[in-house]
């Protein structure tokens, strides 16, 4: 597959992966506690997360032939 439609690809994905992950992230926010140190920790952790399972993704659209 050339560059070109695999960034698209790639991008599109990307962009799905985020609003799952967003979605999913908001949903368990809401179940948390009202404890300021399990937000932070957890606002924390979500923020690092998410592009972790990018890296495999990031590298395959930046791959030559």
């Amino acid at each position: 597959m050339n560059l070109r439609p695999r960034n698209l690809l790639g991008g599109i994905a990307i962009i799905a992966f985020l609003a799952a992950y967003i979605s999913v992230a908001l949903i368990v926010a809401d179940r948390l506690p009202d404890n300021a140190a399990i937000r932070l920790g957890f606002y924390a952790l979500v923020g690092v997360l998410w592009g972790v399972p990018l890296i495999p993704l990031l590298s395959w659209m930046a791959r030559e032939r």
